[in-house]
């Protein structure tokens, strides 16, 4: 997808409320500046339409424009908006150049399983409703959004791949696990905890492909994250699926690439927990070495006492009657992903106590 002097509307699930935030952009992966002419946050209404009241201006170092330079952040000024826990805010970015038409890689995150907005030539930022020229399943830019929270907040990192990106969930009903997850946290009375979603789907442990590998990215996606006090990691199963029958990676070599994980979490005094792998039998890369790694990775990780506690969410997807496969009411269809159904069961199985 290329954006040519337009304007992109993009929805995001804020976790935690607030009345005070900031958007992150990022151009991680861009060689060359990326310029910002313009930018509002707003409360969304429906599809494309945001709530006219709630329509504040981004600036930048006080200024209306920003330029992200390339590998760089940019962190926009503090936004006085009222935004409920649990809801969707909207971010538009108006992009006066040419995105994704040179050589400079765009940072992006597809597969988002959230409907964004591009609208028709111009600066549109911040209108109530926009003129949509076309739809994107990504987001692009758009590292994070950063609500200001108590003294006492947290925030637990949901890090993984496609199953944690919440792949083959329904579209904008924001069904991935870390969802479900999210709304029971705002439910319960205490410290706030923010969730963050760092799956990348096609990710892995040890090697780069749909995004950098876990061990090349832990400290952007999760050390660096502000306020982070804990993070679940659920990673190897595209470690296992793409080596088919191949010996390399074994589980020894991911349960290493593990440690690190949780060496490096502990340093930041981070409370780090592991997550078992889902079955994956009848998925298009499965084969039964791959299943006797994913055994060995799901036992080390219940048994070893290395993460600070287990979430097992193989147990808690398996058929009792098959337990290399999902249940068939948790299956998505491609025996890899889980439905909504599935993905509600992982979020659901998640102690709250642990936060």
């Amino acid at each position: 997808m290329t954006i040519s002097n337009q304007t992109i509307r993009q929805v995001v699930r804020v976790s935690v409320g607030g009345d005070r935030l900031r958007v992150v952009l990022s151009n991680a992966f861009g060689t060359a500046p990326v310029d910002i002419g313009a930018g509002h946050v707003a409360l969304r209404d429906r599809d494309s339409m945001v709530k006219a009241g709630s329509v504040k201006p981004l600036t930048f170092s006080g200024s209306a424009t920003g330029r992200i330079f390339p590998g760089a952040t940019v962190l926009s000024d503090v936004v006085e908006l009222a935004v409920p826990p649990v809801s969707d805010l909207v971010v538009d970015l108006y992009l006066p150049g040419d995105l994704g038409l040179g050589p400079s890689p765009v940072t992006t995150h597809s597969g988002a399983s959230q409907t964004n907005y591009l609208s028709a030539t111009g600066n549109h930022s911040g209108e109530p409703a926009m003129t949509v020229e076309r739809t994107a399943g990504a987001w692009f830019l758009l590292s994070r959004v950063e609500m200001a929270a108590g003294r006492e907040a947290g925030a637990v990192v949901t890090f993984g791949d496609s199953i944690t990106d919440g792949a083959r969930s329904t579209t904008d009903m924001n069904s991935r696990w870390p969802d479900y997850l999210a709304r029971r946290l705002a439910a319960r009375k205490g410290p706030a905890i923010g969730v963050l979603n760092a799956g990348i789907s096609g990710n892995q442990v040890l090697g780069d492909g749909a995004g950098v590998s876990a061990l090349a990215r832990f400290d952007r996606d999760v050390l660096m994250q502000t306020g982070v006090t804990h993070v679940i990691v659920m990673e190897g199963i595209n470690d296992i699926g793409i080596a088919r029958t191949n010996p390399s990676p074994s589980a020894a070599d991911l349960i290493g690439g593990h440690k690190q994980l949780i060496e490096r979490a502990r340093a930041r005094g981070l409370k780090v927990y592991g997550a078992t792998l889902t079955p994956f039998e009848g998925a298009a890369y499965w084969t039964a070495e791959g299943e006797a790694k994913r055994q060995a990775l799901n036992e080390w990780i219940r048994t070893s006492k290395a993460y600070d506690a287990v979430i097992d969410f193989d147990q808690v997807t398996r058929d009792p009657a098959a337990p290399t496969k999902f249940l068939p009411a948790y299956d998505s269809g491609d025996h890899l992903h889980p439905g909504d159904a599935g993905y509600k069961a992982m979020g659901e199985a998640v102690d709250l106590e642990l936060f």
